[in-house]
């Protein structure tokens, strides 16, 4: 017996490839898509990575799709922001397959409305998890008239897009290396800052590293949220003297940034840079009430940059879903997350890691300096990075907190927020709940990093001392 809600998760599914995903599972996905969205005699767009199962459940769900009525157009090996690209232009519900930066064992579904609208758990999914849930325990009632199938390429329009959103044209020549983890990084660099799209190359020279599409993903994880899959970008940057190393998560929706001397480039100063060029770009087009969205989780320098730029910062919960819906309720022109999820008013909404690197690259080509000294003037505070600790009673860890830092503000807004000081010595931390596992996360930043390391030893030690 197969229970989809194992692996439906908050925002999207992911689940092992044969003991939940099968082809009769996903088809069973195909066939609730179409009901819960009343896509029959309508169109749907659907792509896949690279993964080995990924072609044949988009083929799967296709299949399921169009016995209940839906017209899949194919868009084939793509990256997740290619679909919500497709999903945008063509204003048409979609689905990806890909497990993003989860191991191979692994795919998935990342679903979206017509305009690359999210759908999450409180918003449709939910629902269409049910409707498989029965199609699969019983069977998909085929109509009499089912969908079509057809085949579409966006590739050149999608490259054109972005292109006209980031001008690099007037770019300084720059190096840099690309770890694409033989994930779709691989296909879309080539594509978008390279010439295999037909348009001409930009002016950069890129040194590809793991650009071969091997869902087994050989050489390292694609996930750079873990600073160990980071480690051959760092080499790679210095050996070759690159001014700026990139690496792109298994889907490429995510872009990590390296400088020239191998540092990391906080995602936090990545979400500052693109925000002031957002609210430039946007106030040179006569906008004047602009709004710039960050979650709970990004550097204090985030909120500071965008105030100083002359926007107004509204803080969000973590989540790919609610930073979705929060940019259409307050046509936010950016919004950015400290796990590298970078979203777009003018990509409907959707995030692109791509386009945040583009963004990057046009700031640093322009910049007279390293990037290690841009990335340095965005990154004025001292962070612990998320910090993970299995706990079995969280409402007994979130008491020892308090009693610990009697003296905090202490705000429950996604997990809790404890804050501290004025603007010569302040702090602040989060904690929240993981949606999968019994963990508790942490979060610590602070203007001084002697006072950031004994908060977080505090916090750890109330946090696993219960």
């Amino acid at each position: 017996m197969i229970n989809f809600k194992d692996f439906v998760k908050t925002y999207d599914v992911r689940g092992l490839v044969g003991s939940q995903l099968t082809q009769e599972v996903v088809a069973a996905f195909g066939a609730a898509f179409v009901d819960e969205l009343e896509l029959a005699g309508k169109q749907l767009v659907i792509g896949h990575d690279m993964r080995d199962s990924s072609p044949e459940f988009a083929a799967a769900f296709a299949l399921g799709a169009t016995k209940r009525g839906g017209n899949p157009l194919m868009l084939g090996l793509c990256s997740t922001d290619m679909t919500y690209f497709a999903s945008g232009k063509l204003d048409l519900p979609s689905v990806m397959f890909t497990a993003s930066h989860n191991p191979a064992s692994y795919n998935g579904m990342k679903f979206s409305r017509a305009g690359a609208k999210g759908i999450g758990l409180d918003s449709g999914l939910a629902a269409i998890r049910d409707r498989a849930q029965n199609y699969f325990d019983s069977a998909i009632e085929e109509l009499a008239a089912p969908g079509l199938v057809e085949e579409i390429n966006l590739t050149r329009e999608y490259v054109e897009y972005l292109r006209k959103l980031v001008d690099l044209s007037q770019t300084r020549r720059l190096k840099i290396v690309v770890d694409a983890a033989n994930g779709m990084g691989g296909f879309t660099v080539p594509l978008v800052l390279q010439d295999a799209a037909g348009l001409p190359a930009l002016n950069l020279e890129i040194v590809p590293l793991y650009f071969e599409l091997d869902g087994t993903f050989p050489n390292h994880e694609a996930n750079p949220l873990q600073v160990e899959n980071l480690r051959d970008l760092q080499r790679a940057v210095v050996e070759h003297g690159a001014d700026l190393g990139l690496a792109f998560d298994g889907d490429a929706d995510r872009c990590f940034a390296v400088d020239e001397q191998g540092g990391l480039v906080s995602p936090s100063a990545l979400a500052a840079i693109v925000s002031i060029r957002e609210i430039e770009r946007v106030k040179a087009l006569g906008e004047t009430s602009i709004t710039v969205l960050h979650n709970l989780l990004t550097s204090k320098v985030v909120e500071e940059r965008i105030k100083l730029a002359g926007a107004a910062p509204v803080r969000t919960k973590v989540g790919h879903s609610l930073i979705k819906e929060q940019m259409a309720a307050t046509n936010a022109v950016f919004g950015g997350e400290h796990s590298a999820h970078y979203y777009f008013r003018d990509f409907w909404g959707a995030d692109n890691g791509m386009l945040a690197a583009l963004h990057l690259i046009s700031e640093l080509g322009a910049y007279q300096g390293s990037m290690s000294e841009l990335s340095k003037s965005y990154s004025p505070y001292f962070s612990s990075g998320e910090i993970n600790s299995t706990v079995s009673d969280v409402p007994a860890a979130i008491q020892r907190l308090k009693a610990k830092f009697p003296n905090c503000a202490v705000e429950h807004f996604d997990g809790y927020t404890f804050s501290y000081g004025d603007k010569e010595n302040w702090f602040w931390f989060n904690v929240r709940s993981s949606n999968t596992e019994p963990l508790l996360r942490l979060n610590v930043e602070s203007n001084h990093e002697a006072s950031m390391e004994k908060i977080r030893d505090q916090a750890i030690t109330a946090i696993r001392n219960g």
